[in-house]
């Protein structure tokens, strides 16, 4: 197998680095950010995403850093409880957890930190460092994100517009708090929609939390962390009292404000040598909680076809024809849950849970 260059050391990255492990293939990962990006955010994982997961991780390790949630309970903004729904083995894990236990069978020497790589517009599928050189691989895997400037370069037509939402992410540690909650998904909306409270159990002492906006009618215009905590106070002050004593009491050195980008289309998932995964090649909105799932699947798919197939071209291809269909069909469930978002609560579905199923 030839050598192949991961470019991003994210959730998609450093799983199909732990794919490529499992077959001793050859590999270098490139990040462009510091090692240690603890920005408060993290996960929900599917059952199917978790069946991926135990390939590369072991269970009981994974269930000392995250939490199965029992039960999705939907409450209006002031806590009346509006549907609810048992959830079949979903789990909620902190983003650098995650990380960290993807990275643990990952030699340091294997990844490269701090380093921007580009796409060498004169040399087709040839990509370079900062210091201009090209990088010593015939494969290269694109994991850069939603906004991947490799997939940019490459297909130079495409349009990607922002979402009518974005999203506040932070984690707590209190455990008085995560005490008064069970190990559930509980989500607060306001009846004229556009507007939600989510609270997602990872511990017996720590929470997520993140809040959803409508963001043509609630403006954060200035990100400091000291401006979203009043912001956020601001908003949520006649909540439920569970929502406002969360965001007193949370700390904001990490906390994450995150604008929603889509493709209006997507691209093929690959280009000469060079092949995407996860939010690299299809951003889906996070109202799916599919993302870390299809990074999984793109990653186990991708690298299946690399060892089966000595052909590359033939093995790109069996991958996007596998993975794409799935994908269109996440995005159209984003697009439908977005817009379920930005009802009022009388016009919305009952029962809908905030996770797209294929």
């Amino acid at each position: 197998m030839k050598k192949i260059a991961v470019v991003g050391a994210g959730i998609s990255g450093l799983t199909m680095a732990n794919y490529l492990e499992k077959y001793k293939i050859d590999y270098h990962i490139y990040e462009r950010r510091k090692k240690k990006d603890l920005a408060g955010h993290g996960f929900l994982i599917p059952k199917e995403g978790m069946d991926y997961l135990y390939q590369i991780i072991d269970s009981d390790l994974l269930l000392k850093h995250g939490n199965f949630l029992k039960k999705y309970t939907q409450y209006s903004h002031i806590g009346k409880i509006l549907a609810e729904k048992e959830l079949d083995n979903v789990f909620a894990i902190s983003r650098h957890s995650l990380v960290d236990l993807l990275a643990q069978n990952i030699s340091p020497e294997k990844i490269t930190y701090e380093e921007t790589i580009i796409s060498d517009d004169q040399q087709k599928g040839k990509l370079k460092l900062s210091d201009g050189s090209y990088i010593d691989a015939e494969i290269a895997v694109i994991s850069d994100g939603s906004r991947s400037r490799i997939r940019k370069s490459l297909f130079k037509d495409e349009t990607m517009r922002v979402v009518q939402e974005s999203e506040v992410v932070n984690i707590i540690q209190n455990k008085e708090i995560a005490d008064s909650i069970e190990n559930d998904f509980m989500k607060f909306h306001h009846e004229e929609g556009g507007l939600t409270f989510g609270i997602l159990k990872l511990s017996d002492d720590t929470i997520l939390w993140y809040s959803q906006f409508d963001n043509q009618r609630y403006m954060i215009n200035e990100c400091s962390a000291e401006n979203l905590r009043k912001y956020m106070l601001e908003v949520f002050e006649n909540w439920h009292p569970l929502v406002p004593e969360i965001i007193q009491k949370s700390d904001y050195k990490n906390v994450h404000l995150w604008c929603v980008y889509e493709l209006e289309k997507l691209n093929p998932f690959y280009k000469e040598n060079i092949v995407f995964v996860g939010d690299a090649a299809h951003p889906l909105i996070p109202f799916t909680s599919q993302g870390v799932t299809s990074a999984l699947k793109d990653s186990f798919s991708l690298t299946e076809y690399l060892v089966e197939y000595n052909d590359l071209q033939e093995a790109f291809s069996k991958y996007e024809a596998e993975r794409k269909p799935e994908i269109e069909v996440h995005i159209k469930n984003g697009r439908i849950l977005l817009n379920q978002f930005l009802l009022p609560l009388n016009q919305q579905t009952e029962n809908i849970i905030p996770i797209s199923y294929k």
